[in-house]
């Protein structure tokens, strides 16, 4: 169990663990594209293998890749805050070269499991849809065979970290984009409604004033 630092600390280990992945698999890519934010970790490594990385910060999910193909494709932590899954996952399978290989982190079900009994509090007797919906393991399976993935595997670790304030935990998730996404925005927290979100922090804190929260991630693999 670990305790918030640097905002961006999510990102950081989703990277390590790419990296990882592609030692293991002694995978030399050429071309390699990357989806989403990065802090760098992961293309300078790239970049010392020799590959040429081309990076895209933000895309619609509804729109081919019209570059490629790619031997590496990774999509940091953006594919559960997509309004099509489905369609997102094919046009990653169609823009993988023969042989080459994708990498999907994400948070899975079980995620953010006090921010949600927290932001329940705050809206009282009319709850809003401010956490985006998230999938288990077996639905990942599925969409990554349903999408056409030569192969496919989805496996999962969870991270427990520890906030000393809700704002600490709000400032986390926007600094690395984790924030709600959902296509049709949810009314903003009044002053109420965050005094309410604050109140249930302090309640569930344990005897020095930290709430743990969980990150079930989702590692999604595909090959081409």
């Amino acid at each position: 169990m670990g305790q918030a630092g640097s905002s961006c600390w999510l990102l950081q280990h989703l990277e390590s663990e790419i990296i990882e992945r592609i030692d293991f698999m002694r995978h030399e890519p050429d071309q390699a594209l990357l989806i989403g934010l990065n802090t760098q970790e992961l293309t300078s490594e790239l970049d010392r293998m020799g590959a040429k990385v081309n990076s895209l910060a933000l895309r619609d999910d509804e729109t081919p890749i019209e570059t490629g193909p790619f031997d590496l494709i990774v999509s940091m932590a953006m594919l559960d805050t997509v309004n099509d899954l489905p369609g997102a996952l094919i046009h990653l399978r169609n823009a993988l070269a023969a042989g080459g290989v994708m990498f999907a982190p994400i948070l899975g079900a079980g995620s953010l499991s006090s921010l949600r009994q927290i932001l329940m509090a705050a809206d009282g007797e009319r709850p809003a849809a401010r956490v985006h919906p998230q999938i288990d393991t077996r639905a990942a399976t599925a969409l990554l065979e349903r999408a056409g993935f030569a192969r496919q595997v989805v496996d999962t670790h969870t991270l427990s970290v520890r906030y000393g304030s809700l704002d600490t935990l709000f400032g986390d998730l926007r600094a690395q984009a984790l924030t709600n996404v959902l296509a049709d925005a949810p009314p903003p927290l009044t002053r109420t409604s965050l005094e309410r979100a604050r109140a249930a922090f302090s309640e569930m804190a344990d005897d020095e004033g930290r709430v743990t929260e969980t990150f079930e991630i989702l590692t999604l693999t595909g090959w081409g």
